[in-house]
Formats: C-alpha cells, sequence, structure tokens
C-alpha cells in the first residue's frame, strides 16, 4: 500500500514539477513578448521639402516628446529626394510618415490618415522675384519656371495643372525642395518657381524679401501623417491621441508649427475624397 501511495506521489510530483516549468516558460515568452514590443523602434519618414538638417530640426524635438508621451521608440528615416522617398513609402519602409495628400491617396492602401493641420488648407503659389515684370500666369509662357519635384502636390501637381488650364507652356525644371526652387528664383536662376505658402514662410527672411505670390491654386486637405496599417489600431490610436494632445500644450503647439500644423486634428480618408476629382494622374509620374 506504501509502494502504490509513494508511486502517486512521485507521479504528481512530476506532473506538478512539468505544469511549474511549462508555466514558467509560457511567462518568459510573454515577458520576452511584452519586452520585444517595447523594445520596438517606429520607423518615421518624412516628405523632404527642407533640406535634412532642417527635417531633423523640426521633427527630433517631436518624436522625442511623442516617445516620452507613449513609452514607445521612434527613428527619424531621412530621405534624399522626393523620388527616393516615394520609393520608400511603395515599399512600407515606415512605421508613420508624414507626406503630401496625393503621395498618400497613391499608398492609401498601406497607410492610415492620424492627423493633419485642420486649421489651414494646402494651397499651391507661384513666386517671382520681387523686382519682375512678371505678374500673372499668361506672363510666364515659354519661361523656365523651377518645381521641387514633380509629384510634389500643390507645389507641382496642383501649379502645373493650373497652368495647362491657361494654356501657359513652360520649361519646367524640377530641384528636389522647395527651398532651392525659392533660392533659385531670388538669384535669378529660374523666372518663377512653385511653392506653398507654408514653406515659403520658412525660409530666411533674406530670401522672402526677394520674392512675391504671383499665383495661388484652390485649396485641399493639408499633409496628414499616416500610419503603415500592420500596426495595431490600438497603438495607431494612441499616437493620434498623443499628437492631439502634444498640440494642446503650448510648448507642443509651438514644435508642431515648424511641421507646420497650426491646429493638429484628426484626419481620416473622406478629407482627401476631393483629390480624386482634380484629374492630377495627368501630371503623377510613378516612381
Amino acid at each position: 500500500m506504501n509502494t502504490l501511495t509513494d508511486s502517486i506521489s512521485l507521479h504528481s510530483c512530476r506532473w506538478l514539477a512539468r505544469w511549474c516549468a511549462s508555466l514558467a516558460l509560457l511567462l518568459c515568452a510573454l515577458l520576452g513578448t511584452a519586452q520585444a514590443q517595447d523594445a520596438a523602434v517606429y520607423k518615421v519618414g518624412v516628405v523632404p521639402q527642407f533640406d535634412s538638417r532642417t527635417t531633423y530640426d523640426i521633427w527630433t524635438p517631436i518624436l522625442a516628446q511623442l516617445q516620452t508621451a507613449t513609452g514607445l521608440h521612434f527613428q527619424l528615416v531621412g530621405s534624399p529626394n522626393i523620388p527616393e522617398f516615394e520609393k520608400r513609402v511603395s515599399q512600407q519602409e515606415f512605421d508613420f510618415v508624414y507626406l503630401n495628400p496625393y503621395q498618400w491617396l497613391v499608398a492609401s492602401n498601406n497607410y492610415v490618415p492620424l492627423v493633419r493641420d485642420v486649421q489651414t488648407p494646402l494651397e499651391g503659389i507661384i513666386v517671382v522675384r520681387k523686382d519682375s515684370a512678371f505678374n500673372e500666369l499668361s506672363d510666364l509662357k515659354g519661361k523656365t519656371v523651377d518645381f521641387p519635384a514633380p509629384n510634389a502636390l500643390a507645389a507641382s501637381l496642383m501649379t502645373r495643372a493650373h497652368l495647362d488650364q491657361a494654356g501657359v507652356n513652360v520649361q519646367a525644371r524640377y530641384v528636389k525642395t522647395h527651398t532651392s526652387v525659392y533660392l533659385n528664383v531670388a538669384l535669378g536662376q529660374a523666372d518663377a518657381g512653385g511653392g506653398v505658402l507654408q514653406t515659403l514662410e520658412d525660409q530666411p527672411a533674406a530670401v522672402r524679401k526677394q520674392l512675391r505670390v504671383i499665383y495661388k491654386t484652390n485649396a485641399v486637405a493639408s499633409h496628414p501623417l499616416a500610419a503603415n496599417r500592420q500596426l495595431s489600431a490600438a497603438l495607431r490610436d494612441q499616437v493620434r491621441a498623443a499628437l492631439v494632445a502634444l498640440g494642446e500644450s503650448k510648448d507642443g503647439h509651438a514644435l508642431l508649427l515648424r511641421v507646420p500644423f497650426d491646429q493638429v486634428g484628426r484626419a481620416s480618408a473622406d478629407d482627401y475624397t476631393p483629390l480624386r476629382r482634380m484629374g492630377l494622374e495627368k501630371y503623377y509620374v510613378p516612381n
């Protein structure tokens, strides 16, 4: 009888040991998964409207504030030019990405808009030197007009569409960034240039005072910050809420103004529906 009891007790002990070992392995696996999520680094891409130093100066403190608010880790990933940026977006190299509305339309199967500037819409402008004789679109017929890149929405796609609709053929050049457009016009190396008011206002005073705006396009919803659809809805909502909260603080609002986000708010796919009816695909250059 004692032998049977001892056998049962030994079996129970072995079963309990195996159960404890299995539980320990499960807990280690769950802890490892949680630690892996905590250690995950989310890549953030930004359309290169400015030179790389300016882009990093704008976004590094914003991402630092996001990291503090969410406990997530972010890495700003630069792109040397807009075509390379669009290639990386198409390959889903970014977890979060700030891009123009048409770039988002092209990538909408892979990215969800989170926030945008809900106060100031986006409109294209055409600038000339302040002392030039150009005053309207027709004056630019046959002239050299610089654009940042073929697919810059307001600065290129929309301004080129308006020039085309006005029957004005120009010699278009693509010079990579808004900064280069304004500088070339200010230096007299281009007759005119396409841009947006927000990036013009961010230029040094020495450049701005050399320029004047002779044309504005119609307005559309501004650039979104979008999230890769592969990220969980909970994580996307966490980042959206943190950005909106950041914009409600004095210091955070000052940081976001440089993006520029005058008033950061929730963005949705419906905000960009009007773009689908503008016929801009005629001017879009796939990468």
